[in-house]
């Protein structure tokens, strides 16, 4: 009893100090949303739960994804500092590659953005990705509570890069970015059509020197190709937008910037900004379900072992996919129906009778 009252109080001085803008105590809690332990799952849910509604009310979530070498750090430490300057606070959840093999990860975007690194008004957290699709670390909406509620009200999420389910990446953000180099044609081509109908501004990076025309053909090609897509009813006029950036000389960054608010301001009034932090919610809420029913399989001793022989029947070519997953589903209902107690639906009911009761309106 102790010792659990002892877990409560730390909990609470955790979310205190992370509220107070402690950093050390926003790496620690980022690092136990991360971890698999269930020991360290059940502290964290109890300190999200602390910090849920702790977010800056005018708190905006950026997602930024880009081809490989296209200067995304080089982009987000110019983009960063020039929100600092515009008076906003911004925690960058850099998510790098993992290791197939290993599980390890480079996690070097601190080293890339040193300047923004050093300034008080930012917070930079590489996250190894693992095996999560799409580039975003499994916690990523987790780390994302945490850093609004340490006080952050801008918050950049890059992704590893185009070509995996970037999906996952507009589903937690309030805009999404996509970075490009200068090309056309083939490269117009090499983008696929899912990531263009995600993207609310397309940024043309590398608009400087010899490819500052080149930039500007590129840009007008993309125009165009927006101009064909079915107009997307959460848009003003003007978006999705195509702008050039030089990351490297700082043109064209604010331009960025005042398209992002220009944006966020029309779908706050519009009622869409709200609408997509419910999807949002909704959304985290089916990644958690759909986890923690994978883990609940896999650990439970008769089904893990069950779904294990699956596996090999598929790669000895005994079994279909299809056919094993059936199988796998067939076993965890019949694994369910074989421990609910007699009385289980009856219960299920009283509770959902006193659920009704209390939220029931007066007469």
């Amino acid at each position: 009893m102790q010792r659990a009252c002892d877990g409560e109080e730390e909990i609470a001085a955790m979310a205190e100090a992370i509220r107070g803008g402690d950093r050390r105590a926003l790496a620690r809690a980022i690092t136990l949303v991360e971890s698999t332990r269930p020991e360290h799952r059940a502290r964290a849910e109890a300190l999200l739960a602390r910090l849920e509604q702790a977010a800056p009310a005018d708190s905006v979530r950026i997602g930024l994804t880009g081809t490989p070498g296209v200067g995304k750090s080089t982009f987000i430490e110019r983009f960063g500092l020039s929100l600092i300057a515009a008076g906003h606070k911004v925690a960058v959840l850099a998510v790098d590659p993992s290791s197939a093999r290993s599980g390890g990860s480079i996690l070097g975007d601190k080293t890339r953005m040193p300047r923004l690194s050093r300034a008080p008004e930012a917070y930079i957290r590489p996250s190894p990705s693992g095996a999560t699709l799409g580039g975003v670390a499994q916690r990523t909406r987790e780390a994302i509570v945490l850093v609004e509620a340490a006080g952050f009200d801008r918050v950049i999420v890059e992704t590893v890069g185009v070509g995996q389910s970037e999906t996952m990446v507009a589903e937690m953000t309030d805009v999404f970015l996509l970075l490009l180099a200068p090309g056309g044609g083939d490269e117009l081509q090499g983008v696929k059509r899912g990531i263009m109908e995600m993207a609310d501004i397309i940024v043309i990076n590398k608009a400087d020197g010899d490819l500052a025309a080149q930039a500007e053909r590129t840009r007008a090609d993309y125009a165009a190709a927006l101009r064909l897509l079915r107009h997307r009813p959460g848009d003003p006029p003007g978006f999705p937008r195509v702008l050039t950036v030089s990351a490297i000389e700082g043109r064209g960054i604010d331009e960025v910037q005042d398209a992002i608010e220009e944006l966020v301001a029309w779908r706050r009034k519009a009622g869409i900004f709200a609408e997509r932090r419910k999807m949002q919610e909704r959304a985290r809420f089916r990644r958690a379900l759909e986890a923690g029913i994978l883990d609940a399989v896999t650990g439970d001793a008769i089904l893990g072992a069950e779904i294990a022989r699956l596996g090999g029947e598929v790669a000895r070519g005994r079994l279909r996919a299809e056919q094993a997953a059936r199988r796998a589903i067939a076993a965890l209902d019949a694994r369910l129906a074989a421990s609910a107690p007699a009385s289980g639906d009856a219960a299920v009911e009283e509770a959902a009778g006193e659920d009704a009761g209390k939220t029931a309106p007066s007469a």
